[in-house]
């Protein structure tokens, strides 16, 4: 199996199912569409976007579909077995994904979308007053790898990179349609970028003091340091581990302490813990965040640029107030 790009931070986690990087040979024109698989569904919709009706994707984990508990089905292998490329996020975020490769038999090529990304690490403490904070399970708790931050995209700037990546990949799979990925994804990338450029016009407008929330697990930290916000997180990397009381109390401590002005559920996580520490501190309740899977279809939140454009809507009602 050929793979495509590097594994920044979270390699290791790969090695034991992929052969050794290399830069795929150009393939012949085929008939039909070029098989795609997709880890989950914010790579679903890139690929989707980038490879419109040239490419038959399949999303292994879906719309609200919960990527750190996953467990991969038959149908699953069957369904990596018989494609021809597969695009994964990289940086140990797809922790279960090695065993299925090995089960699938799967003999394309792997794309990692996060090649090029500098790797956020979980315990360095951010400058500027975005320091990201979190507490509960450790983090390496479900597999992922040392203290590495595998929520890339969550910075719209890795978000660009991303669709670069996987068009290029796309245009090497499959040359006949080659320049239609690359444009694709170029005008993908600049929309991507557009929209950074908006998201952070609409931080710069708050004050420092409102730069501070809640969320249910460590998943915007690239977007914390990207926007200038400070993230509490209730868990940390994975959202199987519970916060001990203790965890909790120290929580709610801080939130008094540094008044911290809202409580965010994540549509991945439970919203029982962010209502119970509301009710204690009295801190706003906020929508609901998309971070690691994107709304059903139909919703604001189905596309990886809507996902930003509902996020940014949920904070600026909560954090303008």
């Amino acid at each position: 199996m050929a793979t495509v790009g590097v594994l920044g931070g979270g390699g290791s986690a790969y090695a034991q199912a992929q052969d050794q990087t290399q830069t795929p040979a150009a393939a012949p024109a085929q008939a039909g569409p070029l098989k795609v698989v997709a880890s989950f569904s914010i790579l679903g919709d890139m690929v989707k976007q980038i490879g419109g009706s040239d490419v038959q994707l399949d999303v292994l984990v879906g719309p609200d579909g919960d990527a750190h508990e996953y467990e991969p089905t038959p149908a699953d292998a069957r369904r990596l077995a018989a494609a021809q490329v597969l695009v994964v996020n990289g940086l140990g975020f797809e922790t279960w994904l090695p065993k299925l490769v090995r089960a699938s038999g799967f003999k394309g090529t792997t794309v990692v979308a996060s090649e090029g990304v500098k790797p956020r690490d979980f315990s360095a403490d951010a400058s500027g007053g975005h320091a990201h904070v979190h507490t509960g399970d450790k983090h390496d708790d479900h597999g992922h790898e040392s203290n590495i931050d595998p929520h890339a995209w969550q910075n719209l700037a890795n978000g660009a990179r991303y669709a670069r990546n996987i068009g290029a990949a796309l245009a090497a799979a499959d040359v006949a349609h080659a320049d239609a990925y690359r444009q694709r994804a170029e005008a993908y990338a600049s929309r991507i970028e557009a929209l950074d450029a908006r998201v952070k016009q609409a931080f710069a407008g708050l004050p420092p003091e409102r730069r501070r929330v809640v969320t249910s697990h460590d998943a915007f930290g690239y977007f914390g340091d990207a926007y200038r916000m400070t993230f509490i997180s209730a868990m940390g990397v994975s959202t199987e581990a519970e916060p001990s009381a203790a965890d909790v109390a120290r929580i709610i401590g801080q939130i008094r302490q540094e008044k911290v002005p809202a409580v965010f559920v994540e549509n991945v996580s439970s919203p029982k813990l962010a209502q119970q520490i509301a009710r204690e501190t009295g801190a706003r309740v906020g929508g609901t965040l998309y971070s690691d899977a994107l709304a059903k279809p139909g919703l604001p939140a189905a596309t990886y640029l809507g996902m930003f454009e509902w996020n940014l809507s949920q904070f600026m009602a909560a954090l303008k107030q």
